[in-house]
């Protein structure tokens, strides 16, 4: 995490206070459940409660401990028994440091998919009101970087906020398969410690059982929370590198906000570059690269080894932190999107009425002449406006191979502009329902 690409909410969840206030908690609720059993005296997990409650959790100290017995759950416990007395003794009776470390995981990353979620929510409601304000503002449609056959930006927008929901059902997915929580002690056989304060501990974090855990909770559903995680960062980038080819100079349909004294370059005063979405760019390309070792991390030795620990303790705060941040500054990119309908007009005259050639292609057919001869016939036509030796309507009218199935007034029909858009209200439906 670097402050340039964090936000506070998301950062304050991987804080170290923040996780040992849950380290706290998961004991406490432990300690409840045992106490509930006769395991342990009611006095001692009041007294837990008590001591550690409101208890300033000094974090150097528990970094100094930890300096001397090289172990983070051990150094914390010695910290939490400083506040409890004598009845610290009765903390973590029967469990393992996985129990606590792993339910926190859990617990962190529950949290962080419930920000993650608020903006998926924002980029949707940004790409919605766009689509509906562009639903019919024409614009060409581009295959290899090609002009190909007019669309609507308004469905550039749909089409980005149909995957955008279904990033956001991935994430809910994800979200649950990740919420479980583990205490069941050393290699998970529940040896020490009774089931139900697994299930105790389990329904106060808000977490399901894990059914099976080894003595860590499986990483292969850790795993599929970050692929989700990488594959929003790859719809992200898509949107994004769309935005960045629509403001080239050469194309101008749409551009980043750019504000009022805000500059473009060191050396040349006219730029106004998409710095933002390049940012975005970036930005995926990081998200995507922690889900790597977390699919490595499904590995582990035996019942348990830590070699997933060091790798998680980089990729979960600065995935989730990344993303966060991107999420938001996509969604501001939407919303303040500067659109030039003008331009889009332009660019769909642009190849003389060639946008049109597979209306001809069909209608030729229709007519009775093979495929084979009426591509040739379009085609034939479509080369020289191609070069820019005039114009498509104009070249078909006056060839008289094609005159032989189609009168003036048919050829011109097929130059209507709104026969490409007459199904738009049709997807919009399948997009965003009958509102």
């Amino acid at each position: 995490m670097i402050p340039r690409y964090t936000r506070p909410e998301m950062a304050a969840i991987w804080e170290p206070l923040t996780r040992f206030k849950i380290w706290f908690e998961i004991e406490a609720h432990a300690s409840d459940a045992q106490a509930a059993l006769g395991v342990i005296p009611k006095e001692a997990a009041e007294a837990i409660w008590k001591g550690g409650k409101d208890a300033a959790f000094d974090v150097a100290r528990i970094d100094e401990i930890e300096r001397e017995v090289k172990h983070d759950v051990i150094a914390f416990l010695t910290h939490l028994a400083e506040f409890v007395g004598p009845m610290s003794r009765f903390v973590h009776q029967g469990m393992t440091s996985s129990d606590v470390l792993d339910t926190c995981f859990n617990v962190q990353l529950t949290r962080a998919a419930d920000i993650l979620l608020a903006d998926l929510d924002r980029v949707l409601a940004a790409l919605k009101a766009r689509a509906f304000e562009h639903r019919m503002t024409p614009s060409i449609g581009r295959s290899h970087g090609i002009h190909a056959e007019p669309v609507t930006f308004g469905l550039k927008m749909a089409y980005a906020y149909a995957e955008f929901s279904r990033a956001r059902d991935r994430l809910v997915a994800a979200r649950k398969e990740v919420a479980t929580c583990a205490i069941s002690g050393s290699v998970g056989t529940f040896a020490h410690i009774d089931p139900r304060v697994e299930e105790h501990v389990a329904k106060a974090m808000g977490l399901a059982v894990e059914p099976v855990s080894t003595q860590v909770i499986p990483r292969d559903r850790h795993a599929m929370f970050f692929a989700v995680l990488g594959v929003i960062a790859s719809s992200m980038e898509r949107l994004a590198t769309e935005i960045r080819h629509l403001q080239r100079t050469e194309v101008l349909e749409a551009e980043e906000y750019f504000s009022e004294g805000q500059k473009g370059s060191s050396s040349m005063p006219h730029k106004r570059n998409p710095v933002l979405t390049e940012n975005l760019t970036g930005l995926a390309r990081m998200v995507r690269a922690y889900v790597m070792p977390a699919m490595e991390n499904v590995v582990l030795w035996h019942e348990r080894d830590i070699s997933h620990s060091s790798a998680e303790r980089m990729l979960a705060p600065d995935a989730t932190v990344t993303l966060d941040f991107a999420l938001n500054r996509l969604a501001g990119v939407i919303e303040k999107l500067v659109v030039y309908p003008e331009n889009m007009t332009k660019n769909l005259d642009r190849l003389g009425g060639l946008v049109h050639s597979q209306r001809l292609l069909t209608a030729l057919t229709q007519k009775g002449c093979s495929r084979e001869e009426s591509y040739k016939l379009v085609q034939r036509n479509a080369m020289p406006v191609w070069r820019g030796e005039g114009d498509f309507l104009s070249l078909l009218k006056k060839d008289p191979d094609v005159r032989k199935y189609m009168t003036d007034d048919e050829i011109e029909e097929q130059f209507d502009l709104g026969y490409h858009h007459k199904h738009v209200d049709t997807i919009f439906k399948r997009v965003f329902g009958e509102s």
